[in-house]
């Protein structure tokens, strides 16, 4: 039998198959150009669309921008004992320097101020630990000591020269339970809940930064603690200070309060000076 018809199918059969595997290469690779899946290739999951809006409907407004916080500090007019600088309303008044001490030290401090009075009226416990904020040359933190033998007063100040002056005169009247201690103008630098109570004497409306030196107050008080804040009052033209050196009770309400603490009370039992109490819840 001739083998030719054999080779021919067979030649046949291999010309079939490329031609077919051609094809078969060809036609997977116009279906990956069309983007087609692959092996190697996920389909991608578009996400679904979302309701349509209903005719005539409004679109939604993007988000208002968020209000920018009020500042805490304005500058204004300054006048001639003031900085410039106002806080709630009020013009702070410039610091009174360590140069002012024998001003303090007066003589006749007590028959105009009556100090003995208010620090009657703090009514302290012998174990109560008491800060003298703004406590200058000691007037009041020597006349507390006695009465927390105890207990101890803080007696703070921003100025390093009333500090020296401080532990001088704590030698030499020879108190150990006094504790001269160095703040700065936006932070009493007292350890949280170490006080029982804290004394503010005419240095107040000085702070150029009272909202952080009550914040850090508030935090240094223990729970219950008082601040006993004695301000010159505004409302009485006749005491004879300068105006920025004085505060009315409403205006030193505003600004404790905005801090937390509670008003509690308001004694005008001095001379010149309002005597305000208030409490940390």
């Amino acid at each position: 039998m001739s083998r030719l018809p054999i080779i021919l199918a067979s030649t046949a059969l291999l010309v079939f198959g490329i031609g077919w595997w051609s094809i078969d290469r060809v036609g997977k690779a116009v279906d990956r150009q069309q983007g087609e899946p692959t092996r190697a290739e996920a389909p991608v999951e578009l996400p679904a669309p979302g309701p349509e809006p209903a005719p005539g409907a409004r679109s939604p407004d993007p988000p208002a921008p968020p209000k920018p916080e009020e500042p805490i500090y304005t500058e204004g007019p300054q006048t001639r004992d003031g900085t410039g600088k106002y806080y709630m309303g009020r013009e702070i008044a410039f610091v009174m320097g360590h140069q002012a001490i024998n001003w303090l030290e007066r003589s006749n401090r007590e028959d105009e101020e009556a100090p003995s009075k208010a620090i009657a009226a703090l009514a302290l416990k012998p174990t109560d630990v008491i800060a003298d904020i703004g406590a200058g040359s000691g007037y009041y933190t020597f006349r507390m000591a006695p009465l927390v033998p105890r207990g101890k007063v803080v007696a703070v100040d921003i100025q390093p020269e009333m500090i020296e002056f401080l532990e001088n005169k704590e030698k030499k009247l020879g108190f150990n339970n006094v504790e001269a201690h160095l703040g700065e103008v936006d932070d009493t630098k007292l350890p949280a809940e170490s006080i029982d109570a804290a004394l503010m004497v005419d240095a107040y409306h000085e702070f150029s930064h009272p909202r952080e030196m009550m914040q850090s107050l508030f935090r240094a008080l223990r729970p219950g603690g008082r601040i006993i804040l004695l301000e010159y009052r505004a409302e009485d033209p006749t005491v004879p200070i300068k105006p920025l050196h004085k505060m009315t009770e409403a205006q030193a309400r505003r600004e404790m309060e905005v801090v937390g603490l509670k008003w509690q009370a308001t004694h005008d039992f001095l001379p010149w000076q309002h005597f305000m109490v208030f409490v940390k819840p």
